[in-house]
């Protein structure tokens, strides 16, 4: 399929009114009504509207179904979100705004169920899920909310990205457009709290300790999460030891922490918690959006849209993935991510030409059906839009690139009869994630210099000579390690990383306002994407195999999708280590159940890496043809 390359901005006119939005604004050109919509099974949801009083003409309904509360309540109160964010521009289209507390939290009645699983038969009406609460709260809507063009939308972001991406199996026939964004879709595969089995400890200790809390009746106050009693995360969560000994303050009333420690593999109940089991279901235009260096559901969003395009072939479904962190697009104008700069606001970009165009086309009938390319992808390192006429693109060449002796890769395979590479993984003295001393996970070490892990005698550094032409990686990326441990399991991190030459420096003049210290970008190591693979799922996420000590063994590790162009005088970098903490939980590198063993089973491994003609470790690039 065809590409483009966007340099200049097209801006999609929407029409606006020229004012600015403000409380006072909406209070006279808004009204608010706050009402409990009955569910099939007569659980009652507690929902906000936020409704024009022009009566010129019918409007299309936008909701949003969350978790983490429609707040404020009080039909006077109004969010601050309707004039603070991109979506004052449906405010000024005079769309009506939709809010609901989903079932369970805030002032929704019923039981809470995380990514509660989709029941594709449903018998009676005690056969509820995400999806027909959906169904249920859209067919309300558009029977008793007057001056209604009887069209419906859903968006949402993380959480809510899972219920806009369940409200698309309603099949309501009013829901004519959703956009899932960065959509929670598999919390053992690839979102949140697990990448490929390994646990994310500090994400969902943070999450959970708060969220998780039981709710003893409808509230509008939020649960506090837990007090860390020291700013440096990694020294607390190092000196907390094994997953069991973190029970100890939580306690024992978070459900879903204490079911996922019962479900070590992925068993049936994971498996029903992946929205992507139910795509073949998906009929109104779907619109998938994410950020690359999304720290939390990047996978999410790349493979949905994947799944949908597998299961519903003809369903209208787009692509948008931009240089952004989690929810980045909804109001930073997206310049740059820590160190790393974009050249452009291309979170502005985003919801002038993509998102707003959607929407009203699928629900006011505005534009083109063709406005949108099938996926719109930003490159960073050559920083422009890229469109495709499929994702990953048709014009992709899946090239094996080889570890070699002496710290290089090549294209070569290697031609050494014996060559390898060792090191001893300490699981009591991991590799930290970031290089500094942080009181909070970071979203900036997405794109993060990783010189400070390259020092490390715990991490593996292979690189390319200087590239004399650029090359352009579109798709994911394949580990296939050939490896030998001492011990029964370990993990394995992979890292694709951008070198930059000696001499690199940013022209700062187009960027970016609010950095106050300009980093040393000459030999910077970005992190362009990593993931990590625990090995005893080497043969599938539903059955975990110990490793055969001191045998040869091969770790296949996908990482999330890339798109990134390595320009001509940079070099391709990959790194391999064992540890990433506290991203993740240290395993035991022995093969025991991870989340019941004790401190003293945690152990070193020697690892070793092969790189010879025989045993030849390689990175499956996706690198794109012209």
């Amino acid at each position: 399929m065809f590409h483009k390359i966007f340099s200049v901005l097209f801006i999609f006119s929407i029409s606006l009114k020229a004012q600015s939005i403000d409380t006072a604004w909406l209070a006279k050109n808004y009204s608010k009504k706050e009402v409990m919509i009955s569910m099939r099974d007569g659980v009652k949801l507690f929902t906000a509207i936020y409704s024009p009083n022009d009566k010129s003409e019918k409007h299309p309904i936008l909701m949003l179904r969350t978790p983490y509360s429609v707040a404020p309540y009080g039909k006077n109160k109004f969010s601050a979100n309707l004039y603070t964010t991109h979506w004052a521009n449906y405010i000024k289209a005079n769309y009506i705004l939709v809010f609901q507390d989903v079932r369970g939290k805030y002032m929704s009645e019923g039981e809470f169920v995380d990514v509660r699983p989709f029941i594709e038969n449903k018998k009676t009406k005690k056969d509820i899920d995400e999806a027909s609460d959906s169904y249920d709260a859209i067919d309300w809507l558009v029977k008793n909310l007057p001056n209604t063009n009887g069209n419906v939308g859903v968006f949402g972001i993380s959480y809510p990205g899972f219920y806009a991406t369940m409200a698309a199996l309603s099949n309501h026939p009013a829901l004519k457009a959703v956009s899932p964004q960065a959509p929670v879709t598999d919390w053992f595969i690839g979102d949140d709290f697990h990448h490929n089995g390994a646990f994310a400890l500090g994400d969902a200790f943070n999450f959970y300790s708060g969220f998780g809390k039981p709710r003893p009746k409808p509230t509008t106050e939020s649960d506090k999460g837990f007090v860390f009693p020291e700013k440096d995360l990694y020294s607390f969560y190092l000196k907390q030891g094994a997953l069991k000994n973190f029970k100890k303050l939580l306690g024992d009333s978070i459900k879903f922490w204490n079911d996922l420690c019962e479900h070590p593999n992925y068993d049936a109940w994971w498996q029903s918690r992946d929205a992507r089991r139910a795509a073949k279901h998906v009929k109104p235009a779907m619109l998938v959006v994410g950020g690359t260096f999304d720290a939390e559901d990047c996978w999410g969003a790349w493979n949905l849209y994947k799944a949908i395009e597998a299961q519903s072939p003809s369903t209208t479904n787009k692509l948008v993935m931009g240089p952004w962190y989690h929810g980045g697009w909804l109001r930073s104008e997206g310049g740059y991510l820590g160190n790393v700069r974009f050249g452009s606001k291309t979170s502005q970009y985003y919801q002038t030409n993509l998102e707003i165009p959607f929407f009203e086309y699928y629900l006011r009938g505005k534009g083109s059906a063709d406005a949108l390319a099938e996926a719109s992808v930003f490159f960073t390192g050559e920083n422009n839009w890229r469109s495709f006429g499929s994702w990953p693109p048709n014009m992709v060449n899946n090239r094996s690139i080889y570890l070699q002796e002496n710290q290089k890769l090549s294209f070569d395979k290697p031609s050494k009869s014996f060559s390898q590479s060792n090191y001893i993984s300490n699981p009591n003295k991991p590799v930290p994630y970031a290089e500094n001393v942080y009181s909070r996970r970071t979203r900036e070490y997405m794109d993060d210099d990783q010189r400070f892990a390259a020092r490390r005698s715990d991490v593996l550094v292979f690189e390319t000579e200087v590239l004399q032409t650029e090359m352009v990686l579109a798709g994911p990326v394949i580990a296939n390690l050939i490896v030998n441990l001492s011990t029964s399991d370990a993990d394995f991190v992979v890292k694709v990383i951008d070198v930059f030459p000696d001499n690199f420096q940013y022209d700062t003049s187009y960027c970016c306002k609010g950095v106050k210290n300009e980093a040393e970008m000459a030999g910077y190591q970005m992190l362009v994407r990593a993931e990590i693979m625990r090995g005893k799922y080497r043969h599938g996420f539903d059955k975990p195999q110990p490793f055969d000590t001191n045998q040869n063994d091969t770790v296949t590790c996908v990482l999330p999708d890339v798109a990134h162009t390595f320009k001509q005088g940079h070099k391709l970098m990959i790194q391999i280590q064992s540890t990433w903490f506290p991203l993740f939980d240290r395993n035991p590198q022995q093969y025991v159940d991870i989340y019941k063993c004790e401190d003293k089973d945690f152990i070193s491994s020697e690892i070793t890496i092969f790189h010879d003609a025989q045993k030849a470790s390689s990175i499956i690039l996706p690198i794109l043809k012209y």
